[in-house]
């Protein structure tokens, strides 16, 4: 889980750059504004979360991974319990993918 440790790692490096959006209804408001490139669900989120959340980036087509649970997810960035995190950056958001051995088209 070496990738996934680094994930973690890097999702808190891009936090205190600014660059992700959390919790799910300020990743909600994100998607809605065209402001994401990727979003971690967690794991764990609730079936209200999922539901609210996962139409939306389905229909604005924003990738989204379920991933880390609610704790790691938060923890990462230095908050509480999170069921989402949106990443606004690029290039950060395809280095993610790529530790957590998932592909993402380049733009």
């Amino acid at each position: 889980m070496i990738g996934a440790e680094r994930a973690l790692q890097l999702l808190g490096l891009a936090a205190r750059a600014g660059s992700v959006v959390p919790g799910t209804e300020r990743v909600r408001e994100a998607a809605r504004n065209s402001g994401l490139v990727l979003v971690l669900l967690a794991r764990d989120a609730s079936e209200n979360s999922r539901g609210k959340l996962v139409p939306l980036l389905q229909a604005r087509r924003i990738p989204h991974l379920t991933e880390f649970e609610r704790v790691q997810l938060g923890g990462a960035i230095g908050r509480a319990p999170l069921s989402a995190v949106g990443i606004t950056d690029p290039a950060l958001a395809r280095r993610l993918a790529q530790l957590l051995g998932v592909g993402m088209a380049s733009g």
